[in-house]
Formats: C-alpha cells, sequence, structure tokens
C-alpha cells in the first residue's frame, strides 16, 4: 500500500492536460474558470505541491548530503556532481544548486497557485481550510529548504508572472520569521494525525518538527527547544521497536518489515525506491553511487560505550581493519553500513580483491571498500517494484534537537537531556549514558554529537550540522580515507577534499537565475 503515490497518479491522470496550466499558465489550455470547480480538482492540485517533496535516493535525494560532508563520497555526476563540490570546484553552474533551486521555486509556485484558486471549488469548508494550511505549510517547509542551502533567498507569495519575476533577496532573517511565523500560523489547524493512508500529509508535528530543525541551524535553541517539546507533547511518535526480540529494532526501522511506524514523522512515500540502485554492491546487482568514509565507520562506539580513541592506538588499529571485530561495536553501524569481508546476500564483500565485480574504484562499485546498508531491503534486489518511504524527519532527531538545546541553553543536568539519550541509545541495542563520566555541558556537548553522527548517519543532517557547529573547514579539507587494504596494512586515499568555509557554507545562486533576474546576487565568493 503506498499512500502518496496514489493520490498523486490520480491527480496526474486527471490533470494532465492542465500541467502546463499549472506551471505555466498556458491560455491554449485549460483556464482557471474551468478548472477549480470540485473537491477532486482542489485534491490534484494540492497533490502536486506534495510532488515536490524530495527522497532520500531519488528526487532531491537528500541521502547524498552525506557526500558533501565527511560521512560519504559520491561518484557518477549523472546523479549530480558532488564530488567537485568536495573539491571545491563547484560554481554558478552546478547542477545540483540549479536543480534545487529551479525544483524548490516550482513548488513554491503551485502552492501560491493553489492558495489563489481554490476557494472557487466546490467542496466541503472544513477540508477546504485544512488544503489552504496544508499549502501554506508546503511553501513555508520548501523556503526553509532553500534558505538552508543559499542563505537570504526571495521570499514568494503569489504566483508570479514571467514579466514580473524579477524578485530581489531577502535577508536570512526575514527567510527565518516568515517560515517560523507560517509553520506557527499553520500548526494549529492542522491534524495532529492523520489516518495511515493520507501520514505523508503534512501535520502539525510536522511544523513543530521543521521549526526545531531550522531553530537549530540558527542556534535560535529557545525555540528549538520550544517546537521539539510540542512535539513531544502531542503523544503521537515514538521510537519503533520490533515486536520481533530477535532482530535488531534500528536496523528494521529502514526496511519494509519496519516501514509503518510512528517514528516517521515526515515522510516522502517511495523516498527510497531506488535505494538498491544507489547504494547496495554491484556484485548483488546493485549501483554503489554513495560510499562510506573511514572517518564515519571510526565514529561509532564500542558495545561498552567507548569510542576507539579512549581504546588508544592500538585498539584504533584493530578496529580499522575490521570494523565489527568481535561483533562489538555499536549495532547502529552494522545497520548502517556494509565491511569488507561481510558476506550479504549471499556475496562475501571483497573490495581488494584482483578481480570480481566489487573491486575498489570501478564503475558501480564502492568508491572506499564500505557501502551504505541503511535503507537496503533485499526484497528490492528482484522487485519489480520497489516502493520504500523514505523519512525526512524521525522523531529520533527531535529528541536529539530538544536535548541538545537543553544542553546549548545550559540547562544540561535537566533530567529530560539522559532520559532521551538513553531512550535511543537502548532501542539500538546501546548502554545507557555513563551519567559519572557525561557530567558537564562539555562531555554532554561531545556525546549528543557522536550520538547524532550514528543515529543519523546518511539521512542529510551531518552537512547541516558540521556547518551550525562551525567545524566545516576542519572536517572537509584534506584527504579522504576509506578501508584498510590488506595489501598496505593503511586506509586506501579516496580523494582530496578542499573547502572555503567563507564560499562553501552555501551553494551559489544559479548562473541562470542571475542572468534572467538583474535584482539577484550572488552568494560569496562565487
Amino acid at each position: 500500500m503506498k499512500k502518496i503515490y496514489a493520490v498523486i497518479f490520480s491527480a496526474v491522470m486527471l490533470t494532465c492536460s492542465c500541467e502546463k496550466f499549472l506551471t505555466h499558465d498556458d491560455p491554449v489550455s485549460v483556464t482557471d474558470d474551468n478548472w477549480w470547480r470540485t473537491e477532486a480538482n482542489a485534491t490534484g492540485a494540492l497533490g502536486s505541491v506534495y510532488a515536490g517533496l524530495p527522497g532520500g535516493s531519488g528526487g532531491r535525494q537528500l541521502m547524498f548530503l552525506s557526500a558533501l560532508s565527511d560521512e560519504a563520497v559520491a561518484r557518477q555526476d549523472t546523479r549530480g556532481a558532488y564530488e567537485a563540490y568536495a573539491k571545491g570546484l563547484q560554481n554558478s553552474n552546478w547542477d545540483v544548486a540549479l536543480n534545487l533551486w529551479r525544483d524548490d521555486y516550482k513548488d513554491i509556485r503551485r502552492a501560491c497557485r493553489f492558495l489563489e484558486n481554490v476557494d472557487r471549488c466546490y467542496m466541503d469548508s472544513s477540508l477546504k481550510d485544512r488544503y489552504k494550511y496544508e499549502a501554506r505549510a508546503m511553501r513555508a517547509y520548501y523556503h526553509m529548504e532553500m534558505m538552508l542551502f543559499f542563505g537570504g533567498i526571495p521570499i514568494v507569495t503569489e504566483s508570479l508572472e514571467p514579466g514580473n519575476s524579477n524578485t530581489t533577496r531577502n535577508s536570512e532573517k526575514e527567510v527565518y520569521d516568515f517560515v517560523v511565523s507560517e509553520l506557527t500560523a499553520c500548526a494549529p489547524h492542522l491534524p495532529d494525525v492523520y489516518n495511515n493512508n493520507e501520514a505523508w500529509r503534512i501535520s502539525s508535528g510536522v511544523c513543530w518538527a521543521l521549526i526545531a530543525k531550522l531553530s537549530m541551524f540558527y542556534k535560535e535553541y529557545e525555540t528549538a527547544k520550544m517546537a521539539a517539546q510540542k512535539v513531544i507533547d502531542q503523544n503521537v511518535y515514538k521510537l519503533y521497536r520490533s515486536t520481533n526480540t530477535k532482530v535488531n529494532s534500528f536496523a528494521e526501522l529502514f526496511t519494509y518489515a519496519g516501514e509503518l511506524n510512528k517514528e516517521r514523522v515526515f515522510f516522502r512515500d517511495n523516498g527510497c525506491s531506488n535505494a538498491w540502485r544507489t547504494f547496495a554492491p554491484y556484485g548483488v546487482g546493485g549501483q554503489t553511487v554513495v560510499s562510506p568514509t573511514m572517518k564515519l565507520v571510526n565514529s561509532f562506539e564500542t558495545l561498552q560505550g567507548k569510542t576507539l580513541q579512549e581504546l588508544g592506538a592500538d585498539s584504533l588499529a584493530v578496529y580499522q581493519k575490521d570494523p565489527f571485530y568481535k561483533n562489538n561495536r555499536d549495532p547502529r553501524l552494522v545497520a548502517s553500513v556494509l565491511v569488507p569481508g561481510q558476506v550479504y546476500e549471499k556475496d562475501t564483500l571483497r573490495p581488494f580483491a584482483s578481480e570480481g565485480s566489487d573491486r575498489i574504484g570501478i564503475l558501480n562499485s564502492t568508491a572506499t571498500g564500505f557501502w551504505v546498508k541503511k535503507y537496503l531491503d533485499p526484497k528490492d534486489r528482484n522487485g519489480a517494484s520497489p516502493s520504500l518511504d523514505y523519512m525526512i524527519i524521525r522523531y529520533a532527531e527531535v529528541l536529539l534537537n530538544y536535548v541538545e538545546s537543553l544542553v546549548e541553553l545550559g540547562d544540561w543536568q535537566n533530567p529530560d537531556v539522559l532520559h532521551h539519550l538513553n531512550d535511543i541509545r537502548t532501542r539500538a541495542g546501546m548502554p545507557v549514558v555513563d551519567a559519572g563520566k557525561y557530567n558537564t555541558q562539555e562531555k554532554l556537548r561531545q556525546l549528543i554529537r557522536r550520538e547524532r553522527t550514528a543515529e543519523l548517519a546518511f539521512e542529510g543532517a551531518r552537512f547541516y550540522d558540521i556547518r551550525r557547529w562551525g567545524i566545516l573547514g576542519e572536517v572537509m579539507n584534506g584527504q579522504v580515507h576509506g578501508a584498510v587494504d590488506p595489501a598496505t596494512g593503511a586506509p586506501v586515499m579516496v580523494e582530496t577534499r578542499s573547502c572555503n568555509v567563507e564560499r562553501d557554507f552555501r551553494y551559489p545562486i544559479p548562473l541562470n537565475e542571475l542572468l534572467a533576474n538583474p535584482k539577484m546576487t550572488q552568494n560569496p565568493l562565487y
């Protein structure tokens, strides 16, 4: 059962003749007067607004953001020139920025068109009102997504005609205030929960979760704390725990078995439908575009809650050579990464062999000797219609935002900090936090940052975290290493990265936009 695409497919069938109208106001196509009439018309038009939601391995592919952090590297420019950005080679023609700018403003325009015309439709008034708040909230979300990449952008609240589209950039504060204001206004008028067939829709909890995420980026910790607390107090969401005691709940969460869960706050239906062709080893029919780094693998604790750095150089060397040594690592590592020598789908992964499909560096194989496992489900290996959903925001991230905001506000002794951290850790099979060890604000800050890395690996969060924590230049310059090559006993060198923090903190404004709009200005150093 797939929710959003069942609705959107029906909507597209109803509206195929008016697609040009919806995006271009084509005078020879369907007109406003004979389109905006019924509830079905309104539902179809609102479906086109939701159609812009990003996926994990498709669309705007949020999981690829890992390759713009120290978690992973990307290859195959047909999926976007992520490698160029990591090497500091991007410019105003960079395709990823262009596609993001184009897609989000298309979605914003669709939301504006909906709000300007839906009152023409004959339909239940309460449903119409709810639809309006959904469209407003989605419009705010698309503004938020763009701001986090580009900084200040034009705020658009009406469908602009081609001859009247030369808008100027609003300041970041203006966009921030607009997004928070819109989401705050919409939240009380949206349901806390929908039935399962409509769970993909934006809810009050999604609004507050988005505010918390945005406020964390701008260090507005009081707002982030308030918004995250709103989500928690709804008692709608909870961390997923499998009914099968023999499986790891965290691992199952990203498979079909755990797909229908109460941890997903905001998700894209079918958003990881092509995960197998994006992350899986070539030897089992995959096409590996994104590959984890050794730095990410080394960041996971042992089962005793120790970091590899705490164990010392000798132990670090052992775990680098064999990341799953004696099955003594955080189970989230096992759930998130495939490593050399591991047997997966009856294929022994041999990235350093002299022959075979899984050799490091060959087309469609790993670039580092590691593979992303999160969101891989063997059902998709030969599945005719893969349909795995992608969670844009999980409840675990809401909890991590909440506890981090408490710590940053100086309320690090609040019992909620350890309560929620322990809930997250024990769900994954890790021990509770050692309160005697993590007994200062700074130590808890370090723990929370490491916990975010382990919990949210490959979900795009790290891209924002290294920027808001001020470590972008530290982690995105220099040599990237992969798995240990048995022939040399040393981690393989993958690529050399170059990052200018003043420039690379933001995406470049696309050249097409600069040429078309003389009022548009470029970001620094592009």
